[in-house]
This record gives structure tokens, sequence and C-alpha cells, in this order.
């Protein structure tokens, strides 16, 4: 039973509190930011933080990363803060069911919140039937997301950050993403580097084929690059430019041909660029 007394809304020097440590979400200097910053401006912080008093002295905070950061703009120097006492796996817990409150999440804080959340739910053993196993204890995690979700999500922790990030723009789907996480580290960047130079993200189709050539030992940089440089089937679109729309960027005598040579030069330099960028790579 917690003690009621660490219950208690206290006033918590601000430089005293501490993130929550591998906190996977993401504080950003955005549009949301700005909101929470205006608010609090106006009518202070209505809702308290919680944190957890940390061995080293100070507070880990569990939740409000946002909330303390704006009052950092403000100049604020106390944030009312709730302190209870939690061990590990149950600050964990609460740490990522606080987050995923939010209205915007990337697909990587949530798989790594959903990663960290399963493990302490598996050292906690909260019911035998959510240990038995992955699927089980996987349930448990989300009430908005099933099982399989949850761990297709978790999948996404095995891509390498510059693919993750990809999946976080929305240049790689989510499902397609899901499949690349089974290529090896290597097979990644091999991966990586075809998307750079091809300019190019590979198909959910495509991902697929990779993941069962690379699980048969038969993926290699030769067929990575063969993948994503071919064109996608139903996805190959026409490009067509209004003549009004790109004379202005031209100079006056420039007929539609003369535009369109000068295009097709600019993207044979940016080729040859792209290329001159990997050959560097590749002999360093």
């Amino acid at each position: 039973m917690k003690n009621i007394n660490t219950e208690n809304v206290q006033s918590i020097p601000i430089k005293e509190i501490q993130p929550f440590h591998d906190h996977p979400f993401t504080v950003t200097d955005n549009e949301d930011m700005a909101k929470i910053v205006e608010s609090i401006g106006k009518v202070g912080t209505i809702t308290p933080l919680l944190a957890r008093p940390s061995p080293d002295g100070g507070y880990e905070l569990i939740s409000g990363h946002r909330r303390l950061e704006a009052c950092r703009k403000l100049g604020l120097e106390t944030i009312p803060v709730i302190v209870r006492e939690m061990n590990d796996d149950e600050a964990v817990v609460a740490m990522v069911d606080a987050n995923l409150q939010r209205e915007h999440i990337l697909p990587s804080e949530k798989a790594f919140a959903y990663k960290m959340k399963l493990e302490a739910i598996k050292h906690q053993g909260i019911t035998s039937r959510q240990v038995v196993g992955k699927r089980e204890s996987a349930d448990s995690v989300s009430t908005e997301e099933s099982g399989r979700t949850v761990q297709r999500y978790i999948r996404l922790t095995n891509l390498i950050p510059q693919l993750l990030k990809l999946v976080d723009e929305e240049r790689i789907a989510f499902s397609v993403g899901v499949e690349l996480s089974y290529l090896t580290e290597y097979e990644q960047k091999d991966l990586l580097e075809a998307i750079e130079l091809e300019d190019k993200t590979p198909s959910l189709s495509q991902a697929i084929q990779m993941k069962r050539l690379s699980q048969s030992g038969r993926l290699d940089t030769d067929t990575i690059n063969q993948i994503v440089s071919e064109d996608k089937p139903n996805q190959r679109e026409k490009i067509s430019f209004k003549y009004d729309e790109l004379s202005e960027y031209f100079p006056k005598q420039y007929s539609q041909q003369d535009i369109q040579r000068r295009m097709i030069k600019l993207a044979q330099d940016d080729y040859q660029r792209r290329m001159r960028n990997r050959h560097n790579r590749e002999t360093r």
C-alpha cells in the first residue's frame, strides 16, 4: 500500500529533476511544445508531474517531460510534482502508459516504449497466463492494440537508426519496416546505401523478398541493389509539369525542349554526385 504522504503534491526545484533513464519519447521543440509553454505561461502547471526518488539524490521523472521542458523555457525554478516510491518495473510501466497518451507518437517511440513495458511486465509476472509466451505477454502491453501489433512494433527496434528514421518520416511504410527488421545489420547498411543511390525505398513485396533471401543466406549487396533498383509494379508514375510552372526558373529564351533537356541534365548530375559519394564511402 502506498504511503498517502507520497501522493501529496510537492513543489520541487526543477534542477533536482532528471529525465527517465532511456526515455524512449522525444521532447521536440514543435507546435505542441509551443502550446504547452503558452498554457503554462497563462495558468501554470495544472497537472503535476510524477517522479520517484533517485538513489543518487534528487528525483527521476516518470511522466511530464514536456511540461518540465516548458517550465524550463519559461525560466521557472520549481514545479508541482507527485513523488511516488516505485521499483524499476513499476516505473517503466507508469512512464510508458503516461506517454502513450500523447496525440503524436512516432513509430520508433512506440516501438521502444512497448519493448520496455513488455520486459517490465515479464519481470513482474502479472499473471501466470501473461508470462506463458511472447504473444500472451504482448497482449498485456496495450489496451488499444493487439499483442501481434505490439510485437510488430517491437520488431522495429531491430532496424538500424537510419532505416528506423525513414519509417518515422513515412518514407518506409510500417509494414515494410517490420519485414526489413529481419535483415542483418550489414544487410541493412547495404540496403541503406542502395536507397540513397537509387533514391527509392522498397515496397512490401520487395521487403518480403529480401527477408526470405536473408533467412536462406542468399542476400548479398548486388542482390539488394538489383531489388531496390527495380520499378515497383503499379507504381510507375508519370512526371509532368506545366510550362508556366517552370519557365520562371529558366532564361526567357528557353523553349519547352530546352527546359526538358536542362532538367534531365540536372537529374544526371545528381545521380553522378550520389555515385561519387557512395564510392568515397566505400574507399574510406
